[in-house]
């Protein structure tokens, strides 16, 4: 084996020590706890959904990586996403006040329930794109807030 065969395996031994930990980090699995305020009342439920990509987002139903109901007992509910990958995610709510699992809209399609993303952005005339209620999930928990809008 030549020297300069030699030294390259020894190089690549050493690096590949060093990549195992970020590799094994990589796949670490975290969880997302969400907070959601603002609901105007305690009727019905607060479903929660989580997305892995702009595709399908917000409203898909089958591109929700993860979807959590649970019944309103106080002015603020919280739902926590499990054994997530590292990632960025991007989470839709809505205070489902007659527990029928949908966003119901007026004539002129605008939300009846209330509703609300990660990252909270200002909603003018159309739903937020991914990016703009993406959050970054990468460690053991990352607590967000949610407020939830009513038109």
């Amino acid at each position: 084996m030549s020297k300069r065969l030699g030294v390259s395996m020894i190089l690549l031994a050493a690096v590949g020590s060093f990549a195992s930990p970020l590799i094994a980090r990589a796949n670490f699995d975290g969880n997302l706890n969400v907070e959601i305020d603002g609901l105007k009342n305690t009727e019905g439920q607060v479903c929660a959904s989580i997305f892995a990509s702009s595709q399908g987002f917000p409203a898909d139903r089958d591109r929700v990586l993860q979807r959590q109901c649970t019944k309103i007992t106080d002015k603020s509910v919280k739902i926590t996403f499990t054994n997530l990958k590292a990632g960025n995610y991007a989470v839709a709510v809505m205070h489902d006040e007659n527990n029928d699992f949908t966003v119901n809209r007026s004539d002129l399609g605008f939300p009846l329930e209330g509703f609300g993303f990660s990252q909270n952005p200002e909603i003018r005339d159309r739903a937020p794109k991914f990016d703009e209620a993406a959050v970054l999930v990468a460690g053991a928990n990352t607590d967000i807030k949610i407020l939830l809008k009513y038109l």
